[in-house]
């Protein structure tokens, strides 16, 4: 993966825990779908983890187009409203492409 895809900390990260609960389940005597299982459930909570700006991000700004579409505010309050919602975003969901 390059570099300076915005991405590629939240790649290596949900790597891991896919390697890590691999290995883990390796380890480990068990049934087999027992494992799988294991390693859907590091797959999917690694990916939970790294999503969570986003889905935060995603209800604030709905938060505020609901407001916006509500047409309580005037033109120039909604374009307010809405710049100040874009200021307050974490820097990581920003310019990062989802995927």
């Amino acid at each position: 993966m390059q570099n300076d895809n915005p991405n590629a900390e939240r790649y290596i990260a949900i790597a891991r825990a896919c390697l890590k609960a691999i290995n883990d389940t390796a380890k480990n005597s068990g049934d087999r779908e027992q494992k799988i299982q294991a390693v859907y459930q590091a797959i999917d909570s690694a990916f939970q983890a790294e999503f969570a700006d986003y889905r935060q991000s995603v209800a604030i700004m709905a938060t505020v187009l609901e407001r916006i579409a509500s047409g309580e505010l005037d033109g120039d309050k909604a374009a307010d409203l809405a710049r100040k919602t874009l200021d307050q975003q974490p820097d990581n969901t920003r310019k990062a492409m989802m995927h």
